[in-house]
């Protein structure tokens, strides 16, 4: 039997440490007075602000070295924007809160603590708790659930795991950061009960129960706050109720006022070199505005994440000997498998196919012949867009892992419809360099690049290139064409652009400003289409793109970024569903890839509406209308409408799977392996149907007007059904729910695996408060707990799961407290929110 679940910890140890326990917090904490002491004021203000994009100040006098930040929810890209030294990449996080295992995360943080060791990189800039509010938010993929319970942990797990390996994180972003659309500006109005009981609920579990070394404050505002320099819910709620001892750091460029941010809390700002602290808080202590006890203070956390990671001379690093090494790849497979969800697998019909008819279309039987279409299924997305890209050293597709996994002459891929029409970064059959020119022409340096993107901010730039130097940069290499026929090219950035193909010059002009809001996402524009140029498979052609620097398109620091696109030929779209339709018809069973896009589901914007793009919904009714047995994987990180759900067989969330996803689709659907996700999210039919939609500021607020109830609590509220209850997801064998014993402090459910076969059952309990006059309005269940449990064909398991105590309370507004509300409750015991097996009545006094 395996078990795990919230309010456990049931994962190995990690490796052993001098630094761990009382002692070694003693030996930090004398090394970081004595490293304080010796600082004057200009050494402490310049070590609170970044030396550059990613790292802070070393100060060589007191033996500390520079400490190095980098993205890391899914992978560990470190200080460049370069595929020369490729990253492990990681199923989602959507992902790995669907498979509700606090341990599983565990190990998924210290593989990437391994990946920040190997890179030199202290911290990482992850977890991101924010809450999935909205379907609408455009980021949700980089965050884990709606429900705050699930989050807080999966979230502690991560950061657990991360700083087992000696590494820091930074949870973010602190707080109410649960849309994009003007993020930098918007003030979130949010009442302290919601506030309390929802949006601070996963940071306050996670520095309780993992003691995180770091924290993101967010750019929004809170009730009028800019989040940098809120002292209430920063040093008031943060830090002195909850005991938080380690590092507040800014979202990048979130800090603005030198004053206003050391009052409210912030540590460290980001990036640099200018930043509002340095020479700015020097001279603010000098003239009376700031204490220089408060900058002692921020600094002496700046210290102690330094002793904590082993970057200050004389003090005992929290881990001497980290966890034993972790195959990437091999932890990559197993967490895109146990977060994919199965949402609906019905019995197989007659095909005018030998195979038999009757049991579920998966896993797919042995001898069955597979029809794959789709675009998403050739060039597979397996990351969101965004800061938390990183750049693996291979990627597999799943019709790569499919044609590994299954016999030769099985299986038959046809195009069917792409999810885009519009020109993407160069990417396959390119093989590209940048070249950096001063202004007279001379080359200053040069570089890789993983695809036609260019994206150098701060000091991530080839090595002897300098800003203060750099004039121009050009694209230059090889394109060898898939397919023959007319494939477009273009550019996507702010500028001047010279783009030549074949040695032919198709465009020589500028881009100008487009429509967008946000700032990172204006600097990088649109993709837009400059020429068409017939070439033919198989035979390549010299590419270039020649990007003059232009004061006018600054970016509001330091950086180049600019992008080479490309789109294929394009077919007509009735002809290849046709295709895709023909072979389907042929095979025993169809399956057909469908997924969002960068431009759908992204950092920096927000998404107004949840419909699939391109022609991709048609794709499925025209596969499924020819073959009654087709699966569905659909490759997106939050929910998408599916007007289809009802006429395929089966349907696979694979979110954004990592590097490894193809392959882990492969175990799936012949059953190497069982999909061990349920949703952590509820999955709404429609946009319409869905209670909690605003994300778009009304003269820059927005207000939460909810309060407590979004996610399943939402629904449950409204009255309305979703296409799919938080919670649900399909295994491959079947479970009996035996008994349920509770007290007010744990639950424990006996159940029976009754298949043929092992398997994983997420057991969910949830609390339903009996109705009580005069009371605030409650949610009608709340999730309690969980635990992820495995048995043997057969096997009878029992698992404890501890009830988490605020299930049983709510924020008094008035008292500005936690309140406990005695009376009757009703303990469920359940497969997911909509599938309850076993209840037990709980009276509180």
């Amino acid at each position: 039997m395996a078990e795990t679940g919230a309010g456990t910890s049931t994962s190995t140890e990690p490796g052993t440490s001098t630094g761990a326990g009382a002692a070694g917090e003693a030996a930090r904490e004398a090394a970081v007075e004595a490293a304080l002491g010796r600082l004057d004021l200009d050494a402490k203000a310049r070590l609170l602000g970044g030396r550059d994009m990613w790292s802070l100040h070393p100060l060589p006098e007191i033996g500390l070295a520079s400490l190095v930040m980098s993205d890391g929810p899914v992978g560990v890209r470190g200080v460049r924007w370069t595929a020369d030294d490729p990253s492990v990449a990681l199923p989602s996080p959507t992902a790995l809160a669907a498979a509700w295992d606090p341990a599983l995360a565990r190990r998924a943080g210290r593989l990437l603590a391994q990946e920040a060791r190997r890179k030199g990189v202290h911290v990482l800039l992850a977890p991101t708790v924010n809450l999935h509010r909205s379907p609408l938010g455009g980021r949700h993929f980089e965050a884990y659930s709606e429900d705050p319970l699930l989050t807080g942990a999966i979230g502690t797990g991560y950061v657990l795991g991360v700083q087992d390996g000696g590494v820091g994180t930074t949870v973010k972003h602190f707080v109410a950061n649960d849309a994009e659309t003007d993020r930098f500006t918007v003030d979130n109005r949010v009442a302290p009960r919601p506030l309390r009981e929802l949006y601070l609920a996963p940071f306050e579990a996670i520095v309780k129960n993992a003691r995180p070394w770091g924290i993101m404050t967010a750019y929004n505002q809170v009730n009028g706050v800019t989040m940098t320099e809120h002292h209430e819910l920063v040093n008031e709620v943060l830090r002195g109720e909850w005991g938080f001892d380690g590092i507040n750091v800014s979202d990048w460029m979130a800090a603005r006022s030198t004053a206003g941010a050391l009052r409210g809390g912030l540590d460290v700002a980001m990036p640099g070199p200018a930043t509002v602290y340095g020479e700015a808080l020097a001279a603010a202590v000098r003239a009376g505005e700031v204490a220089e006890s408060a900058v002692d203070t921020a600094v002496r956390r700046v210290l102690r994440l330094a002793a904590r990671v082993g970057a200050l001379e004389g003090a005992p690093p929290t881990v001497t000997a980290p966890p034993a090494p972790i195959d990437g790849a091999a932890l990559a497979r197993e967490l895109a498998h146990r977060g994919f969800v199965l949402l609906r697998n019905a019995v197989r019909k007659p095909a005018g196919s030998p195979v038999q008819a009757g049991n579920p279309v998966l896993p797919l039987a042995p001898g069955t012949t597979v029809a794959l279409s789709g675009a998403a299924a050739r060039d597979a997305r397996v990351l969101g867009g965004g800061s938390a890209q990183v750049f693996p050293a291979h990627v597999v597709p799943p019709l790569d892992g499919l044609a590994a996994a299954l016999p030769q002459g099985a299986l038959t891929y046809a195009v069917g419809a792409d999810p885009t029409d519009e020109p993407a970064p160069a990417d396959k059959g390119f093989a590209l360099r940048a070249r950096c020119r001063d202004a007279a022409g001379n080359l200053l340096g040069e570089g890789s690049l993983p695809s036609g993107q260019v994206q150098w901010i701060g000091g991530d730039l080839p090595d002897g290139v300098t800003h203060e130097a750099l004039a121009s940069v050009e694209v230059v290499g090889t394109f060898t064409p898939r397919e023959t026929g007319a494939h477009a090219f273009g550019t996507r950035g702010l500028g001047a652009f010279v783009l030549t193909v074949a040695g032919e010059t198709v465009f020589d002009g500028v881009q100008a400003m487009g429509p967008e809001t946000d700032p990172f996402e204006a600097f990088f524009g649109s993709p837009v289409v400059r020429a068409e140029v017939p070439l033919t498979a198989g035979e390549p052609v010299e590419v270039s793109l020649l990007h003059t620097l232009d004061e006018q398109f600054a970016a509001p620091l330091p950086a180049v970024a600019f992008s080479l696109v490309h789109l294929g030929p394009r077919r007509d779209p009735d002809e290849l569903i046709a295709e895709a339709v023909e072979a389907a018809r042929a095979a025993d069973t169809a399956v057909v890839v469908v997924a969002t896009t960068e431009r759908v589901e992204s950092e920096g914007f927000d998404r107004t509406d949840l419909v699939l793009p391109g022609r991709q919904d048609d794709l499925v009714r025209a596969v499924a209308a020819a073959n009654p047995n087709t699966v569905v994987v659909v490759n997106a990180g939050s929910p998408v409408e599916m007007p289809w759900r009802e006429d395929v067989a089966a349907i696979l969330l694979t979110w954004f799977p990592g590097q490894e996803g193809g392959a882990a689709l492969a175990d799936v659907l012949t059953g190497a392996e069982e999909p061990g996700g349920r949703l952590p999210t509820t999955w709404p039919a429609a946009l319409a149907d869905a209670p909690v939609t605003d994300v778009v500021p009304a003269d820059g607020e927005l207000d939460y007007s909810e309060g407590p109830f979004i996610g399943h609590r939402a629904w449950d509220r409204s009255g309305r059904t979703p296409a799919y209850a938080f919670g649900h997801g399909l295994g491959y064998t079947t479970w009996s729910y035996d008994s349920l014993v509770t007290g007010p402090e744990t639950a424990t459910v006996r159940i029976t695996n009754t298949g043929d076969r092992p398997g994983r059952e997420t057991v969910q309990v949830y609390l339903a408060p009996a109705p009580s006059s005069g009371a605030p309005e409650r949610p009608a269940r709340v999730l309690a707990g969980f635990a992820s449990v495995g048995a043997g064909p057969g096997e009878t398991v029992e698992t404890s799961i501890a009830l988490s105590r605020r299930a049983f309370e709510i924020w008094d507004e008035e008292k500005g407290d936690w309140t406990f509300v005695p009376g009757a409750y009703e303990v469920r015991a359940a497969h997911s929110l909509d599938d309850v097996r076993l209840t037990a009545v709980l009276e509180i006094d």
